[in-house]
């Protein structure tokens, strides 16, 4: 396993500790999980903006329960 290390602030340092107390996670796990989800976040929006790119037509709410009968 590796190491990554950072700078903080004291003030930073504070925020970050007393935040993964709060939340009964080492700081370790706490930026770990923040890191990989603001990854998979930008992933998923590049992901939704292709999608979108490359549909072809769009559909309100109310044209799909016209379309459904509801």
């Amino acid at each position: 396993m590796s190491t990554i290390s950072i700078r903080l602030s004291e003030k930073e340092d504070l925020l970050v500790r007393n935040y993964a107390k709060m939340h009964c996670l080492s700081v370790s796990d706490l930026i770990r999980a923040s890191v990989i989800e603001k990854i998979e976040d930008e992933i998923d929006l590049k992901h939704f903006d292709e999608a979108l790119a490359n549909m072809k037509k769009t559909y309100s709410l109310d044209d799909v329960k016209k379309e459904l009968g509801l």
